[in-house]
């Protein structure tokens, strides 16, 4: 009696745990799901990236990126008109064979 009590308690303290961070949400008509502030509070984006695994949905955050640590990533030299997109994606696709 004593071990099957304890295997019990086991087995519910294990579901509270696993619970503590679940929460059913109804999907509106539109699709939409509300995600729980306190899950959102350190979130530094209101973005998130939605990928599609089987019958389930994973969502994760998109943490911003400055634009200062793009500087000098790609060389593109001086002749590129960065207004003409196809001559942009050209001096793109050169850099990179380098």
């Amino acid at each position: 009696m004593v071990i099957y009590l304890n295997l019990v308690m086991l087995y519910v303290f294990a579901v509270l745990i696993v619970m503590e961070e679940s929460v059913v949400k109804r999907v509106d008509p539109q699709g939409r799901v509300s995600i729980p502030i306190e899950w959102r509070k350190g979130w530094k984006s209101d973005k998130v990236v939605m990928r599609r695994l089987g019958d389930r949905i994973e969502l994760t955050p998109i943490e911003p990126v400055s634009p200062s640590s793009l500087f000098d990533s790609i060389e593109i030299g001086d002749e590129v008109d960065f207004t003409d997109p196809h001559s942009l994606r050209k001096a793109l696709l050169e850099s990179r064979r380098r």
